[in-house]
């Protein structure tokens, strides 16, 4: 799935990997790079050296993931669906779910 069609604040669903199956919401998206940060999956360890700054130490962090891993959850049911568009009558452009019809943002 295309980064453009999931925004910063979207709720997703993972549908590949070792996260499968968990839902959050997108912390920050990364569209040139196809990638999206989602609020506890693809957790890594950072193994981060002392500094000036502050104390070392083992930190947890939410990695980037690829887009085409995710689909947006749908509104209505929870489950994951693809994304379309539509124009409505007042002339705006709004993100539509395709498995509930059900629009998104607006």
């Amino acid at each position: 799935m295309s980064a453009a069609k999931i925004k910063k604040g979207d709720k997703v669903v993972v549908l590949s990997g070792r996260d499968k199956g968990k839902t959050g919401e997108v912390v920050r998206a990364l569209p040139k790079e196809g990638k999206l940060v989602v609020a506890g999956v693809n957790v890594v360890t950072k193994h981060k050296r002392p500094t000036g700054q502050g104390a070392g130490g083992i930190e947890r962090v939410e990695a980037p993931l690829a887009a085409s891993k995710v689909a947006l959850q749908d509104p209505k049911t929870g489950k994951p669906t693809r994304v379309g568009f539509k124009v409505l009558e007042d002339g705006r452009k709004v993100r539509v779910a395709k498995r509930s019809g059900e629009v998104i943002d607006g």
